[in-house]
């Protein structure tokens, strides 16, 4: 009997079996001559069977085992400490002036070892042995469905939990009441809403093989990599050992960036030639500034806002180096200096709120005591400013948007109509459909039930505690329904094209002015409306991962529904123990814990929800031409539709994709022009320079060194801060001067007078 893709033995299963997987074993071809006529027949019909997504074909493997052992001991162990160790480390990072974010890859490198060393050791002994209960800690060597199932878990911890926002800038921001009960019945609804949209809609975009999911193929690859059979080459090492070899040496090295050489975050030499010019220093600064010739060395810069460069195809680097190009060396420079909007009373680049004055905007003056708009402190104190930077990223944003609505339009539309009608009416079953047919199905009145329930639930807790969360029950219906109408079709979308458009921006839009000037109603509509579609598209992407690797969906759906609650409460409870500790976390421009993502949430609460979109983009605001760019964004994509029709040759038109493009700086703010330019540079190195000239090398290793990065530097930086910065000592020397450009911030303006800031006459 042939191997399977993945180096395992695989027998086939009957056509009629449609029973959960068993730990019975499955007679082998040796031990029953129909396994051996059956299996000719069945490779006979995956040749003509497969899916007809060549991307898929080529890479996910067409056989299933269903004797391996997938709820073992060794699965519960390794993927609820994955679970919990990712939450706790990827929110520890969450508040750092440069956060990580440690990706499911890292783990589902670093497990492999792990487990092999439990199938080696642990005892095979069987306990209750002839019972309905019969288990054994060790059911034999470790195989990939555990590992597929680990990794889900590890899914979970991964990405961050988006409420977090919501309850750091309600207790550190605004500096206002909120329990942790009350956080925790916000974070667990908002995570668990993404089931109810996933189930319903899993029909549409998990079974039918047109909705391919094309991210899943990485992970399928590495899963296949991971689990065949290797050799350590001549003169070389195998993947565990380079991964073990790099993991060290990542985590030595994160020593200097991370406590003794700071500066390393962001090298702005141009800051050193000129100490005391402001225009330089706005030119040089990677943190402050446009970050021209800064670069870091250190992986959490390259890697906090956009990921792991390594991971990142040549083509979507491009098109990201193109766009920040674009943005920050063309059109930020452009309105700075011809004074767009007072600009150069403010920074050139920055994340603040401004008076018309340059100083800093002071929120809590314009808000009353029922946590609402002050609608007559904010007529004395004036209307608000944003940073040229920070304006223009919005436009940018609203440009993204449209943007990828006619390209998908324009370059998308007939195969998404095609395939869209196929996955309603045919639901043409690929040979992975079927293989996924002999497993039991997770009925659709769960999926239900979880949805009812978690309404019912927010809408009862939005309703008792109106006085914490401000949004009443018909806020939280009309999020529901937004998240119900734009799951499917960007679900459909994601699964066909890989791309995801955010619905943050209209979600703020539509609650900012309806509901204006309470922020905290404006946060929790989005979460609610946003991110419960965003959580329900990663749950999708999950069942489709588990529909590739033969995962029985009820234990898919088990490991999903258990990794979420443990990260929702891994992750709230460790911002709750950073917020309570860590003095003036969030508000000191000298700590490392300056929590840049929340800032942004912040200033949109105020931007979105304390004073609401009419007194900012509408006709009470300054800001009213922006909304241009929304018709920027849609003409950009027909514009190079009209160029490829015009030019069917030209091979480099068809690598320009306006959405990424336009969406490139997405990230910016929180993001610093040094994060880009090191990861561009990384990506380059790694997609263009070794992907081409040495792609046996790519192949190997690129997936392997970006996991063993992460992991490095994350049990690193933890070691750190418990050893070091718990106690609060430090090095006060040059080189931890994380930019070493305090002018950049300072604002050109003749007569603005800033605080440490040099006045121009």
């Amino acid at each position: 009997m042939e191997e399977s893709p993945l180096g395992i033995t695989t027998p086939l299963i009957r056509k009629d079996e449609k029973s959960e997987v068993q730990s019975s074993t499955v007679p082998s071809s040796s031990q029953d001559p129909y396994w051996e006529i059956r299996e000719a027949e069945e490779e006979e019909e995956q040749e003509q069977e497969n899916s007809p997504v060549e991307q898929v074909a080529l890479t996910v493997p067409t056989t299933d085992d269903p004797s391996l052992p997938v709820l073992t001991f060794r699965m519960w162990v390794l993927g609820v400490v994955s679970c919990a160790l990712l939450s706790f480390l990827n929110q520890f990072f969450w508040y750092r002036t440069e956060p990580l974010t440690i990706t499911a890859i890292s783990a589902q490198i670093a497990v492999v070892p792990l487990g092999q060393l439990m199938a080696a050791k642990l005892s095979k002994r069987v306990f209750f042995k002839g019972k309905p209960w019969e288990f054994t800690l060790n059911p034999g060597p470790f195989n990939v469905k555990e590992h597929v199932l680990i990794t889900i878990f590890a899914n979970s911890g991964a990405g961050t939990v988006y409420a977090i926002h919501v309850v750091t800038v309600v207790k550190v921001f605004y500096k206002k009441h909120i329990t942790f009960f009350v956080s925790l019945i916000v974070i667990i609804t908002t995570q668990v809403l993404g089931f109810g949209w996933a189930g319903i809609f899993r029909r549409y975009l998990v079974e039918p093989a047109a909705m391919w999911w094309p991210a899943n193929l990485v992970q399928v690859s590495l899963f296949r990599a991971l689990h065949e059979k290797e050799e350590r080459p001549k003169g070389g090492v195998t993947r565990t050992q380079f991964f073990l070899i790099a993991l060290a040496c990542s985590f030595a090295y994160y020593v200097f960036p991370g406590y003794l050489f700071q500066m390393l975050t962001s090298f702005s030499w141009l800051c050193w030639i000129f100490p005391k010019s402001v225009l330089a220093q706005q030119l040089g600064s990677g943190l402050y500034g446009l970050g021209i010739a800064a670069f870091g060395f250190d992986w959490s810069t390259i890697s906090s806002y956009l990921g792991s460069p390594l991971a990142s195809p040549w083509f979507a680097t491009a098109n990201v180096a193109a766009g920040f190009i674009f943005v920050m060396y063309v059109l930020i420079p452009i309105c700075y200096w011809l004074n767009v909007y007072k600009a150069k009373t403010f920074p050139i680049f920055s994340d603040d709120l401004f008076q018309s004055n340059g100083l800093k905007y002071n929120i809590s003056s314009i808000i009353d005591s029922n946590f609402h708009l002050d609608i007559a402190a904010y007529l004395r104190a004036g209307p608000l400013y944003l940073s040229t930077f920070f304006a223009m990223t919005y436009g940018v944003g609203f440009a993204a948007l449209t943007a990828t609505i006619v390209h998908v339009l324009l370059f998308h539309g007939r195969e998404i109509w095609e395939q869209s009608k196929s996955s309603f009416k045919e639901r043409t079953m690929d040979i992975h459909t079927r293989l996924m047919s002999r497993y039991k199905q997770v009925p659709e009145w769960w999926f239900w039930l979880i949805l009812v329930i978690n309404i019912g639930a927010t809408i009862f807790a939005c309703e008792y505690y109106i006085d914490q969360l401000q949004l009443p029950w018909w806020g939280v219906l009309l999020a529901c329904l937004i998240a119900f109408i734009f799951t499917l079709p960007i679900g459909i979308i994601t699964a066909i094209t890989n791309q995801t458009p955010g619905l943050n921006v209209i979600t703020e839009y539509i609650i900012g002015y309806i509901y204006p000037g309470y922020p905290v109603a404006n946060m929790c509509f989005k979460v609610y409306g946003y991110i419960s579609m965003t959580q329900a598209i990663t749950f999708l992407q999950d069942f489709k991962l588990g529909h590739y690797m033969k995962i029985p969906p009820r234990t898919m759906f088990m490991a999903q529904v258990v990794g979420t609650f443990i990260a929702g409460f891994v992750y709230l409870g460790t911002a709750w123990w950073l917020m309570e500790t860590i003095p003036d976390i969030c508000e000191s421009s000298s700590s490392i814990w300056t929590c840049p993502s929340d800032t942004v949430f912040y200033d949109a609460s105020v931007i979105w929800g304390l004073l609401g979109p009419k007194r900012i983009f509408g006709n009470e605001g300054t800001y009213g031409a922006v909304n241009w760019f929304f018709l920027g964004g849609a003409v950009a994509p027909l514009l190079v539709w009209l160029a490829q029709k015009a030019f069917p040759n030209q091979e480099w038109i068809r690598l320009i994709n306006m959405p990424v493009l336009l969406g490139a700086t997405g990230m910016m703010p929180p993001a610093t022009a040094v994060n880009y330019s090191t990861w561009i540079l990384m990506g380059f190195v790694s997609g263009f320079v070794v992907y081409r000239y040495r792609p046996d090398l790519w192949k190997r290793y690129n997936y392997v060194l970006s996991g063993a990065l992460d992991a490095g530097l994350a049990f690193m930086g933890v070691l750190l801060y418990l050893g070091l910065g718990l106690e609060d000592i430090s090095l006060d020397w040059w080189g931890n001067d994380l930019d070493g450009c305090p002018y950049a911030t300072c604002p050109t303006a003749r007569g603005v007078k800033v605080p440490d800031c040099p006045v121009i006459y």
